[in-house]
């Protein structure tokens, strides 16, 4: 049905972080080799997590040979700190220089080819779909339910003039008032939506993200520096080297003017039909989706690499909250998730310094040592950009939340690295042109 790029289901969320989730991982191919046997994995020591105390409280730690940082909680939910400092001036401008020189591409959310070769599987009928979508089962769908589910939408951030012109285009809504029937809702023909979708070429404003990027290597035989932040990271998050560094590389963002990424989370839910991207190539399983496991958002967590003339904040919408209800994201005419629009009322900005550095937990521990369930208080985006530039750095952990697994992997991951030394190292991620580059100042 003409909802089928909207759907929400749990099964259907998966989609949402799918090989292509993001963006992030389609120009990042990972390990290309299948493990062959492995032994018994051995069992892993329980994920460290800092503290957060209070908002505002701060502490001392010790990140670099010659100096104290300081690292302040700005929430509890989501567990969110920021450590001004983290990085110095030139090895922001250093970063910005490699990403340069590597080169970066246009940010993708979800590629329409592959979406709709992806629906076109999918097996519901009109009631179902209907039923799903209406949240609160008053047998009515409203605008607001329908856009809390745009996030699954091709790569287009819906607006309620959006959905409603669609709706005129194709005939959807008889009377006009912007709320559909059980009735209406079948009478949709779904060729007709992929033709309206198709006959609108959406500008990089309509976007659900609006930027650039490129990913730069971290691993043994990188840019010293690169390797150096890399050692930062362990050190703040205090996570084994072994997670750490069989983690994703560094990813470069540059935001134009006019840049923003609509209010989203890292890391996608996972489900019996879902495996993690990074074990995928050591786990005996056989399963239609995968996803991102990325524990925090880190490990080097999320560096803004200038100072930005205008606008630009990372935004946590429901920061600290009493209580979440994605319903109560989309009231009257404000969608909280819309960075673009609704900035300026999100509960918790941070402001891009240069070299500060900001990190958080996507996922709530299990009460065992390991990862939980994903951390709905982790809603973030990237505001507008309305003067100048946006450079800013990721780095995310990669955990399995099957334990068994993530250990799996870490063990063929060091079998590898003992058998074929350096050249065990993909060559997707050796940037050694970068290594002995230096930035002019």
């Amino acid at each position: 049905m003409v909802f089928v790029h909207l759907y929400l289901g749990n099964v259907l969320a998966l989609l949402l972080f799918v090989h292509y989730s993001n963006g992030d991982e389609s120009s990042d191919p990972g390990p290309q080799r299948r493990a062959q046997g492995p032994g018994p994995a051995p069992t892993l020591a329980p994920l460290t997590r800092l503290e957060g105390i209070k908002v505002g409280h701060e502490r001392k730690i010790q990140l670099v040979a010659d100096r104290d940082h300081f690292i302040r909680t700005l929430s509890l939910k989501p567990l969110l700190f920021e450590i001004p400092g983290f990085l110095s001036d030139e090895e922001c401008r250093l970063v910005i220089h490699l990403a340069q020189m590597k080169g970066l591409q246009r940010s993708q959310i979800l590629p329409t080819e592959e979406y709709e070769e992806a629906m076109g599987t999918m097996q519901i009928s009109p009631l179902d779909l209907f039923q799903l979508l209406d949240q609160n089962h008053d047998g009515r769908l409203q605008l607001r339910e329908v856009l809390a589910q745009n996030r699954l939408g091709n790569g287009r951030w819906m607006t309620p003039e959006n959905i409603q012109e669609m709706y005129s285009a194709i005939k959807a809504d008889p009377d006009g008032d912007g709320v559909l029937s059980l009735q209406e809702f079948s009478n949709m023909d779904l060729r007709d939506f992929h033709k309206y979708m198709r006959s609108h070429t959406a500008e990089s404003s309509q976007l659900v993200r609006n930027s650039h990027h490129t990913w730069l290597y971290q691993g043994e035989g990188a840019h010293h520096v690169m390797r150096a932040i890399r050692q930062r990271v362990l050190r703040l998050t205090r996570l084994s080297p072994e997670i750490v560094e069989l983690s994703e590389p560094l990813q470069v963002v540059r935001y134009g003017e006019g840049g923003h990424y609509h209010a989203h989370v890292d890391s996608g839910p996972v489900y019996p039909e879902t495996i993690c991207s990074h074990t995928k190539l050591v786990a005996n399983e056989s399963v239609p989706f995968e996803t991102s496991c990325r524990q925090v958002l880190p490990p080097g967590v999320l560096f803004y690499l200038n100072n930005v003339t205008g606008g630009g904040e990372t935004v946590f919408p429901v920061a600290d909250n009493r209580t979440y209800d994605e319903m109560s994201l989309i009231q009257d005419d404000v969608d909280l998730r819309d960075t673009r629009r609704h900035c300026d009322k999100g509960n918790l900005r941070v402001k891009p310094r240069q070299g500060t550095a900001v990190f958080w937990y996507n996922y709530l521990p299990d009460g065992q040592g390991w990862v939980g369930d994903v951390d709905d208080y982790s809603l973030h985006g990237g505001c507008l950009v309305t003067r100048g530039t946006k450079w800013i750095a990721n780095n995310w952990i990669n955990v399995d939340p099957s334990r068994a697994r993530q250990a799996l992997f870490q063990q063929e991951m060091a079998r590898l690295a003992r058998e074929g030394g350096a050249d065990s190292q993909p060559e997707w991620a050796l940037d050694r042109a970068y290594r002995d580059t230096r930035v002019e100042l």
